[in-house]
């Protein structure tokens, strides 16, 4: 007997972090954030600047990569996710979607909100 069951996408449960990380290049391309310590408005002195033209992007951007991170979690959770894999697979493509959204918002953070604090 032939079943004609569809195969599983190969972008099942990396969706969130395809979409968000391509988000998150598009609004940096916007936004456009100072990316050297030296173009920082407190240059050679201390105290707090941002990054960013509006000071507030550091407190969205934050907010922003944590939503991201979430939204990436909440995606395994579903059942379309693991529709026609086994629980090995589901697991891998857990860990790996939420260790690459993780390492890369943090990474993201660190380089761009915390780099003229």
């Amino acid at each position: 007997m032939i079943e004609d069951r569809k195969r599983p996408s190969r972008v099942s449960g990396f969706r969130a972090c395809l979409i968000g990380g391509a988000f998150f290049l598009a609004l940096l391309a916007i936004l456009r954030p100072i990316t050297r310590f030296e173009d920082c408005p407190n240059y050679g002195g201390n105290g707090n600047a941002s990054a960013f033209a509006n000071p507030a992007w550091d407190f969205y951007l934050t907010l922003l990569l944590f939503g991201w991170v979430s939204l990436v979690v909440v995606e395994q959770t579903l059942p379309v996710t693991w529709r026609g894999r086994g629980g090995a697979d589901v697991a891998l493509r857990a860990v790996g979607a939420i260790s690459l959204a993780t390492v890369a918002s943090c990474g993201l953070f660190v380089n761009v909100v915390v780099l003229c604090h």
